[in-house]
């Protein structure tokens, strides 16, 4: 049937940067999809409220939280081995962990430059690493990069952001060229401008949010549920032939000049 190939109960889900916002949402749609969730972040008692919130929501599906820096090797290699431990062997990652820093690049400090290349970027490299190996022991695994319409496109005052979603897409062609062969399908997924609370001063910003739905051919921001269906695909075997690719969900933003 084709709700099976949709299906990952049985599996377990590493949701880097879960607490809120778009990881949130994925984590609860992996969830509903069958999956066990590891909800990560760096702030314990933010992740715990969103892991409680979340079991509360879902009663059937089961959350764990998992609080590590994913720009820090060694705590990631170590968080790695500890789901292992008290959870199970990772099966699916979605490497959603990032920030954004809003500077033209005549201001920009190298320390704020290098800071948004290691969440954005630099944690996707670490994190995929640390669970590729246990993957390709098993033949089997999933991972999913959060990339962005930006990158495809740039706007002033978010070079970093625009470098790192740039690398994310590629770092993601070159995980798919290397681990392919050892049954893993490493994919990308690209949000558009996405209605969530850390994008809410831009929402109410009537010039900028008149400029995004002026500039999507769908004609509004998009919404974090909208992101469940591509993950839980990318994420499932109803994917299994897909690998290496980007898919934008930006109600059309990137398919317009």
């Amino acid at each position: 049937m084709v709700a099976e190939l949709f299906d990952l109960s049985g599996r377990v889900a590493l949701v880097t940067g879960s607490s809120r916002g778009i990881g949130r949402a994925l984590a609860a749609g992996l969830a509903r999809a069958g999956a066990t969730v590891v909800l990560n972040g760096r702030d314990p008692g933010r992740l715990e409220t969103a892991r409680a919130e979340l079991a509360a929501e879902h009663p059937a599906a089961e959350f764990h939280p998992a609080a590590f820096d994913v720009t820090d090797a060694d705590a990631v290699r170590a968080a790695v081995a500890g789901i292992a431990d008290r959870v199970g062997d990772v099966d699916i990652l979605v490497n959603n962990a990032g920030f954004q820093h809003r500077q033209p690049l005549l201001e920009l400090s190298v320390e704020d430059w290098e800071a948004v290349l290691r969440a954005d970027l630099t944690s996707a490299f670490l994190v995929g690493r640390a669970v590729a190996p246990g993957m390709i022991a098993r033949g089997r695994g999933r991972i999913v990069n959060i990339c962005s319409v930006q990158a495809e496109l740039a706007r002033p005052a978010i070079a970093p952001y625009t470098a790192a979603k740039g690398g994310l897409r590629n770092l993601t062609r070159a995980m798919a060229a290397e681990w392919a062969r050892h049954g893993l399908q490493v994919n990308g997924l690209a949000p558009g401008y996405i209605a969530t609370e850390l994008t809410a001063p831009l929402v109410a910003d009537e010039r900028f949010s008149a400029w995004v739905t002026e500039r999507t051919p769908a004609c509004r921001w998009g919404d974090t549920g909208d992101l469940v269906g591509p993950a839980v695909f990318l994420a499932s075997d109803a994917a299994a032939f897909v690998n290496g690719q980007v898919l934008f969900v930006d109600g059309g933003m990137t398919a317009v000049v």
